[in-house]
């Protein structure tokens, strides 16, 4: 697994934050509620995204050695404007303009203070384009706008995703790691439309002594195949096992069960 260049997750963040906009003035219902996180709305969706990524953008910009309260950012909520859409996307253009220059000035290794033993503004700012990748597609599908994503971007989202489980693991952090140990069983993630330097295949393993993954075409107990948006958005439960085009062959119970666990809700 390597990284993607700190420039490739700044520029990515800008492309979602544009393609968020985007979706904010479509003349799309800001009070629509999020199928796929139904205690948001729209509009609340978006200025969950873009108080993050101002939460982000000063934690690198002020070198933050501890955890920065989120109600000492400026705007952090977004404008007192209610149901406004070209003020709700002026604040998001800002913001994004903010936190990609708080980023490219930082540097990938800069230290910062993170909730994960990874200090640096690197990875925040890898932590920033797969939130806001993830929460477009939340966006997306209220509204019914068609969603993609980078092959790139999408293959390190899964990483991203599992080195994050893989260290609420080791480090106790949520109760739910605790149900993830059992007996031994294994989940093979195929993307089946990308091209093969890409190395679109995960395998995780689960066991007694907790998770572990690697890239890699190995047997398991059960797999998810498909197209790798679609593998991306259910294994994050943004989208149904039975979506068309995606497969699980084997234990199903087995995929259903650390998709039932795996959140950070």
């Amino acid at each position: 697994m390597t990284l993607l260049a700190h420039d490739r997750y700044c520029d990515e963040i800008g492309h979602q934050v544009g393609q968020l906009r985007a979706l904010v003035t479509s003349g799309a219902d800001l009070s629509a509620t999020v199928p796929t996180c139904p205690d948001w709305s729209l509009e609340q969706l978006v200025r969950h995204m873009g108080g993050a990524l101002r939460w982000a953008a000063a934690l690198v910009r002020t070198r933050a050695q501890e955890q920065l309260p989120t109600e000492q950012v400026p705007l952090g909520g977004g404008s007192e404007a209610k149901g406004d859409a070209a003020a709700l996307d002026a604040w998001l253009a800002e913001t994004g303009e903010l936190v990609v220059a708080a980023l490219r000035e930082a540097g990938p290794d800069a230290k910062v203070w993170s909730w994960t033993g990874m200090a640096t503004s690197g990875f925040w700012a890898r932590r920033m384009a797969c939130e806001i990748t993830v929460h477009r597609a939340d966006a997306a599908l209220t509204v019914g706008a068609p969603y993609e994503v980078a092959p790139d971007i999408a293959a390190d989202a899964l990483d991203e995703w599992l080195q994050l489980v893989e260290w609420v693991q080791r480090s106790g952090a949520r109760e739910w790691a605790r149900e993830l140990r059992g007996p031994r069983r294994s989940i093979h993630l195929h993307a089946t439309d990308t091209a093969p330097e890409l190395n679109a295949e995960w395998l995780v393993e689960v066991g007694e002594d907790g998770v572990g993954w690697r890239r890699g075409h190995e047997k398991a107990t059960v797999a998810l195949r498909g197209p790798l948006t679609p593998v991306l958005l259910a294994f994050y439960r943004r989208l149904p096992l039975d979506t068309p085009g995606l497969e699980v062959l084997g234990e199903r119970e087995v995929l259903e069960a650390w998709l039932t666990h795996t959140t950070f809700g």
